[in-house]
């Protein structure tokens, strides 16, 4: 059988997922009567992602064209996911690039193209959602040409063909339509798939060879080894050597061979060279290492990933409330399911911390905060600390990372952004005025710029502004940057919030929680208008007396209270405070939760 391996790469939101679900469909991959079949973002399974809206987990498909089978692997977006995206790429030949007709290229699109061109994958470019009334289908075309001539590592990837697309409908052409409206399918995808991503370089008759990309478990196999055959051939029952990526060597027998068909894996007899597979038995093997026949066992090079450039503690709960709401509630828990994680999520880094807590290290905010939120799922109970950035000794100074932050906001509120991140001493780079009024604004900052930044821009563009980054280098630690946030409303003692208590709160600031509430002595429970911290009783109710009735509190009118993300929680976080994350709560809280501890330790 011949094949092609493709991969599907794009920036977030642009429609990749959506084109897979249409090669899917059209490929008869489906029955018409199967749920599938009616479904959209299909390989979207994750909750999260259903949720977010956006890819976290590299996944791989199968659809047979003409009797060729096409390997799909579904790829995130979003950098921060990156360690996903350069360990699956390598099982691909070719690259399907997708970029929306109205935003054109933008940072993550920078990236993935990037990480496809160093391991000089074949570049096809779709133009997706020409239909946009807002398209600018030739100038996103010349955009995306400038982009090959940046990242560019070889002349011949300058010269890609290029395709039109509205992925949601499942149509494309050749050249720009002039009727979208028209009967179309996907075939030219298809065609360009079997026209330009070379057939894999593998060769059957020599001794079986695989480098593991990615991990899977389920309850009934456990562990799945996936990855590309790079030569040779596998059967069940036969026995190989797990090379480790110290170089060690071990012997195991593979239990079950499985390919993809459609979203479903498929037990095979035979897997051949070039194909994409799922092993089972072999219970110890991790992610870059390699499976080899038993009589020429030789290692392929590990997959290298980037270093992590942000870290944050978690722990154990040791709020007033812990261990009132999770189910998985101590370090050793925690602990346990770090370790399983590290399995499968490589760009995930960890080490011990003081005090019990445990520091984990990964390529962004969102990838932390979607670990941490897996977490929150599975009953689990912890706090987290500030996210910090990881700074790196080169030359015996110190050098924190630096990223290229592309933020696209309202244009009236252009000027607001550009104060904002100047203050956090970011270097405005370029800035372009677009035709629907927005303006895209690109700054040189540091990670520790951007820390906190997101929250900061939403308030100031009421909540239009979408920020976009990506690693750049490393360079010598700059000036401090001072905090912008103001200080606390921090809850003085433990009880019940009251509309009476609220009141007083709302009057000296933002407040985060609603009547009802239950609070404890330490918790946050708003921001404050002034620098500093501020305790007060959110539980405290008006002193009745014969002139003021037990009624008098229906006449108070409370301003809506602000109700953030995780994401938003860890943003709004400082080196003194935590956050206590439960399956049912996220609560801000001081790490000092008693007031006159917290004065003794200031001094």
């Amino acid at each position: 059988m011949s094949f092609r391996n493709v991969a599907i790469i794009a920036h977030v939101d642009h429609g990749k997922t959506t084109l897979v679900d249409g090669l899917l469909k059209q490929s008869k991959t489906f029955r018409e009567n199967e749920a599938a079949f009616s479904q959209t973002l299909i390989m979207d399974s994750d909750d999260q992602e259903k949720e977010r809206g956006i890819t976290i987990l590299a996944k791989n498909t199968a659809v047979n064209y003409k009797g060729i089978k096409i390997n799909i692997i579904d790829t995130p977006g979003h950098a921060d996911f990156g360690g996903e995206v350069e360990r699956t790429l390598n099982m691909a030949d070719g690259a399907i690039l997708v970029i929306d007709a109205q935003e054109g290229p933008m940072p993550q699109t920078k990236f993935v193209l990037k990480k496809a061109l160093e391991i000089g994958l074949k570049p096809i470019v779709v133009i997706n959602k020409v239909d946009k009334p807002a398209s600018r289908i030739e100038e996103v075309v010349e955009k995306t040409h400038d982009l090959f001539l940046d990242l560019a590592t070889d002349p011949d990837q300058l010269d890609f063909p290029v395709y039109y697309a509205i992925g949601r409908e499942s149509k494309a052409w050749d050249e720009p339509s002039e009727n979208p409206d028209a009967p179309a399918d996907l075939t030219p995808i298809f065609e360009a798939i079997i026209k330009h991503v070379p057939a894999p370089d593998a060769d059957v008759t020599q001794p079986f060879q695989m480098l593991v990309s990615t991990l899977d478990r389920d309850n009934f196999q456990g562990k799945y080894a996936i990855g590309r055959i790079r030569r040779g051939t596998v059967k069940p029952g036969e026995t190989i050597i797990l090379i480790k990526k110290d170089g060690t060597r071990e012997q195991a027998r593979i239990d079950k061979v499985y390919v993809s068909q459609g979203l479903k894996r498929i037990e095979t007899e035979e897997a051949l060279a070039g194909d994409i597979v799922a092993l089972t038995g072999i219970k110890n093997a991790g992610i870059g290492e390699t499976i080899a026949d038993s009589a020429s066992p030789e290692a392929l090079p590990t997959i290298e990933i980037e270093e992590p450039t942000l870290k944050m503690s978690i722990a154990a709960n040791t709020s007033t409330f812990a261990g009132k709401e999770g189910q998985f509630v101590t370090s050793r828990q925690i602990l346990a399911r770090i370790m399983k994680e590290l399995e499968t999520n490589v760009a995930l880094k960890f080490a011990p911390g003081e005090n019990g807590r445990f520091i984990i290290s990964g390529r962004g905010e969102l990838h932390l905060s979607v670990f941490i939120e897996n977490l929150r799922r599975e009953g689990f109970e912890l706090e987290v600390g500030k996210p910090q950035v990881i700074t790196k000794m080169i030359d015996g100074k110190e050098h924190e990372p630096m990223e290229e932050l592309t933020i696209d906001v309202g244009t009236e509120y252009a000027g607001a952004v550009i104060s904002e991140v100047g203050r956090r001493k970011g270097n405005l780079l370029h800035q372009e005025e677009n035709d629907d009024n927005t303006t895209r604004l690109i700054f040189d900052i540091s990670t520790r710029g951007i820390l906190g930044l997101r929250s900061r821009l939403l308030n100031l563009s009421r909540g239009t502004a979408v920020l976009n980054s990506m690693f750049l280098r490393y360079q010598r630690v700059g000036a401090p940057i001072q905090t912008a946030r103001n200080g606390a409303l921090v809850a003085s003692e433990t009880g019940k919030a009251v509309s009476y208590g609220l009141n007083n709160a709302q009057t000296r600031g933002t407040v985060f929680i609603t009547p009802q509430t239950q609070v404890y002595e330490g918790m946050i429970v708003g921001l404050n208008a002034r620098d500093e911290d501020l305790g007060i009783n959110v539980t405290k109710e008006k002193k009745l007396t014969n002139v003021r009735a037990s009624g008098a509190d229906d006449s108070i009118v409370l301003t809506p209270p602000t109700i953030f993300s995780l994401e938003q929680n860890l943003d709004f976080l400082e080196d003194d405070e935590l956050l206590e994350v439960t399956p049912k709560s996220m609560r801000l809280r001081k790490k000092i939760l008693r007031a006159g501890e917290r004065a003794r330790a200031r001094r």
